[in-house]
């Protein structure tokens, strides 16, 4: 059986950086493989995409550009975020992960990159934007 949309699949999944040697990102081998139900969002679209049509006992390997993966990195996602706008109980430093609501209601993650006068400078870019990936799969059943 194939998978296709709404399959659900039990699946060993590694992301690694593509240029060697390869730093491993994440990865279920050697634990607990994931389940998941495809097209519901649990990982990224274009690694959903990746595992359309393969069947059970398959393992596949693809490697990835930025634009297929996570996106370019964009520097109009690098912020100057005052001090007060952070959340209260929050003292921001530099290369910690932050998150904040934004003017929807929705929450989002920023890396503190630097610590300024009044100021920090947050990037809002994915940790992997701009970085091409591998991404090894182990399907072990489809659903």
């Amino acid at each position: 059986m194939s998978a296709v949309p709404s399959s659900h699949l039990t699946l060993h999944y590694r992301i690694a950086l593509a240029e060697p040697p390869h730093a491993e990102v994440l990865s279920t081998f050697g634990g607990n493989p994931a389940t998941l139900v495809l097209g519901s969002g649990e990982l990224a679209p274009a690694l959903e995409n990746c595992l359309v049509g393969i069947e059970g006992g398959q393992s596949r390997t693809f490697d990835l550009l930025p634009e297929q993966a996570f996106g370019a990195y964009r520097e109009d996602l690098l912020k100057r975020v005052p001090e007060n706008a952070f959340p209260a109980s929050v003292v921001p430093e530099a290369g910690q992960v932050i998150e904040f609501a934004g003017p929807d209601g929705l929450r989002m993650a920023g890396l503190v990159r630097e610590i300024g006068a009044g100021e920090a400078l947050v990037d809002f870019n994915h940790p992997l934007a701009g970085r091409p990936i591998r991404f090894e799969v182990r399907v072990l059943a489809v659903l």
